[in-house]
């Protein structure tokens, strides 16, 4: 596949249909020559490894927080064989939810690969990790919530108090992005108090807070409640286009073992792509790995995801190009720093 190729798929019916939807969204960036006189590119998951399979068995660590839903297809990929069809012989590595350590293990050989939140991980690699991305791989899994007679709208935040459980937090950011988007300035029009994940819908009830933003399964779960309300997701406005997770992998392995770099995130995306069409398979053999949930709730949580949704190439670029201006507009990245150069200075594309 040339260089030069935009690859991001959604289950849609043409590329032209999809350019369309694109041109409609605010600030996307999407731009016009890419798509002069471009044909839609074949889907790189359809069929076995193809290309991407390598030569010999290959052992690699891969770093992931092994109970979060949204990684669910990666912790069993094994189990369909897309890891071994690609002769990778992976060993996890479970970093949880500490961004540092799962960043610093790739930069310092600990794993050769990792799996996160792109808006968690732009600060850090801003300051100079050599790590790379190589695809946003699905997204959804961060909601924004309130209790009914609360605020119905981001508008409607301004001079609240919103609950997270991390300050730097992926899901903070980005409903600060959102709420700046939205005309709310999420460093002075709001309050944000940091409490453990189990406590938000407990002081949200009794009115200590009036928002309450994290991630799935405990905010989904709150969604099937009475008494609640879905202010907003990370799949609104233009983020629906967009990948929320990412891969990332050692900037030594792609210089040196690009084809390794290669096998690993195209194992990855088949392993969502089957998640997407197969949610109940995966809930089933998760639920062992994952904390009081069901398989039946595990299914239900991915199918709110966009799995069916990776990027790689060109269209990868563009998607982390959006989350650094946003990031630089709420103070996040550095104002110096160039969006779409950062984008391109990070990511790479192993997949030719």
């Amino acid at each position: 596949m040339p260089n030069n190729y935009l690859v991001s798929r959604r289950h849609f019916l043409g590329y032209s249909a999809a350019a369309a939807m694109a041109a409609t969204l605010p600030g996307r960036v999407f731009a016009e020559e890419h798509m002069a006189g471009m044909q839609m590119p074949g889907d790189l998951l359809q069929g076995g490894p193809g290309k991407w399979a390598l030569a010999k068995p290959t052992h690699v660590r891969l770093a992931v927080n092994l109970n979060a839903i949204c990684l669910a297809p990666v912790v069993v990929a094994d189990q369909h064989s897309f890891f071994k069809a690609h002769n990778l012989e992976v060993e996890f590595v479970n970093f949880g939810n500490s961004t540092e350590l799962l960043l610093e293990s790739i930069a310092t050989g600990k794993a050769e690969a990792a799996i996160g939140m792109a808006l968690r991980w732009l600060k850090a690699l801003e300051q100079g990790f050599d790590v790379k991305l190589t695809a946003g791989t699905h997204g959804g899994c961060m909601r924004l919530l309130a209790r009914d007679g609360g605020p119905t709208t981001l508008e409607q935040l301004k001079g609240k108090t919103i609950g997270v459980t991390d300050m730097a937090g992926a899901d903070k950011n980005f409903f600060s992005l959102m709420l700046k988007k939205h005309g709310v300035d999420p460093n002075t029009d709001v309050d944000w108090r940091v409490f453990p994940q189990d406590l938000l819908p407990m002081v949200l009830e009794k009115g200590e807070i009036q928002a309450a933003s994290g991630s799935d399964p405990v905010m989904w779960r709150l969604t099937q409640k009475q008494g609640y309300r879905e202010i907003g997701t990370n799949l609104m406005d233009e983020y629906a286009k967009l990948s929320c997770c990412v891969v990332g992998t050692r900037g030594s392995l792609i210089r040196e073992q690009p084809e390794v770099a290669a096998a690993i995130t195209h194992a990855i995306l088949q392993a969502h792509a089957y998640a997407a069409k197969h949610p109940e398979a995966i809930g089933s053999e998760f639920n062992g790995q994952a904390l009081n949930t069901t398989p039946q709730e595990i299914a239900s949580v991915l199918k709110t995801h966009t799995h069916g949704h990776y990027s790689v190439g060109n269209a990868f670029v563009n998607e982390i190009d959006v989350y650094a201006r946003d990031l630089k507009a709420i103070n996040v990245l550095r104002p110096e720093t160039d969006s779409l150069l950062f984008a391109k200075g990070i990511t790479s594309n192993v997949l030719v």
